[in-house]
C-alpha cells in the first residue's frame, strides 16, 4: 500500500470548501487527474453514495467506482474506490476551520493489484506523481474557492 498525505490551508469558509469537494460535478474544476464523471448518486453526501469517475495518470485512463463509507459534514468524508484489476484506494478528507479559513487534510491510500510485485511496480510507475498530483489538486481547489 502506498500513502499520500497532503495538507493545505484555504482562505475560504469551511462550508464553501466542503460543498465544493463533495459536489461530484465540480471534480473537473480541481482534481488534476479527473477526466470525466460517468455517474453519481443524487445525494452524494449520504453514507453509501456512489460515483464512477474516469481518471488519467501517466498516459493511462481508468475507471474508479467510489463509495462514501463515512461522512460527517462538513468535517469528514471517507471514500473507498475500486479500480481496474482489483486495485483499491481509500481517500480521506478531513476539514476543520471556520467562516474565514479551512484546513484540509487529504490522505490517499492506494493498494495496487498483484501483491508485493504490484507494490514495487506501482512505486516505479507512479513514483512521486501521486503526491505531486494531490498537491496540485489542492492548490487548484484553494484558488477555486478563494476567488468565489
Amino acid at each position: 500500500m502506498s500513502t499520500v498525505h497532503v495538507k493545505i490551508r484555504i482562505d475560504a469558509p469551511l462550508q464553501r470548501v466542503w460543498d465544493t469537494v463533495m459536489d461530484p460535478s465540480r471534480l473537473g474544476e480541481w482534481v488534476t487527474i479527473h477526466r470525466r464523471l460517468k455517474e453519481a448518486a443524487s445525494d452524494p453526501q449520504t453514507k453509501g453514495a456512489t460515483m464512477e469517475q474516469v481518471l488519467h495518470m501517466r498516459g493511462v485512463s481508468f475507471n474508479v467506482r467510489w463509495t462514501l463509507e463515512e461522512v460527517n459534514p462538513p468535517n469528514l468524508a471517507v471514500w473507498e474506490g475500486r479500480g481496474p484489476a482489483h486495485s483499491k484506494a481509500l481517500i480521506r478528507y478531513e476539514l476543520s476551520g471556520d467562516d474565514s479559513h479551512t484546513d484540509f487534510d487529504y490522505t490517499n491510500e492506494f493498494s495496487p493489484p498483484g501483491g508485493a510485485l504490484g507494490r514495487v511496480a506501482s512505486r516505479v510507475i507512479v513514483g512521486a506523481a501521486s503526491e505531486r498530483e494531490a498537491s496540485s489538486s489542492l492548490e487548484r481547489l484553494k484558488a477555486l474557492v478563494e476567488r468565489n
